[in-house]
């Protein structure tokens, strides 16, 4: 029952966190619902970040119209944030890498997962085929703000929680 209290949480704050961000117009280049994510793996473990990461972008499409489910923003985010999840899971809690890194790692093969979504589904909703390099790229630039700001935050409150536990 805990677990599943806990995922609900992180849900709801993958869902407000970025209608905050999206308010003042930094939503896009910060990634907040990534942040819930993140923490959803490295607190639940890999089967809790696999879930809030595939829940909270069509529960939040639905909701609140952010990610967008057409064009299919909110699909491609199920694929991507649950690799944040296991990932920062697998390399955090299992492998024992510094919390940092254990981000880094996660959101470069989560962004390079999106920028090949981005490859597939381009010609699936109208738009020009590209090099499948494009939207790996961009989607690592336009996301470098949020992939920072995660390095350092999610450090800073896992470390934090921690000493008080």
């Amino acid at each position: 029952m805990r677990r599943l209290a806990q995922i609900a949480l992180f849900v709801a704050t993958g869902i407000v966190l970025p209608m905050a961000f999206h308010a003042v117009g930094m939503g896009r280049a910060f990634l907040p619902m990534h942040i819930p994510v993140l923490l959803a793996g490295i607190y639940g473990g890999w089967k809790s970040g696999l879930v809030v990461g595939a829940v909270t972008p069509i529960l939040s499409g639905v909701l609140t119209g952010m990610p967008p489910l057409v064009p299919p923003t909110a699909f491609a985010m199920m694929v991507e944030l649950p690799v944040y999840g296991v990932l920062v899971a697998l390399f955090y809690k299992q492998m024992r890498i510094h919390p940092a890194l254990s981000l880094g790692l996660a959101a470069l093969v989560g962004r390079m997962v999106y920028g090949l979504i981005g490859y597939a589904m381009f010609p699936l909703v109208g738009l020009p085929k590209v090099s499948p390099l494009y939207p790996v790229t961009t989607g690592l630039l336009a996301s470098l703000p949020g992939v920072v700001l995660q390095v350092i935050l999610v450090p800073l409150i896992v470390s934090r929680t921690r000493a008080e536990e």
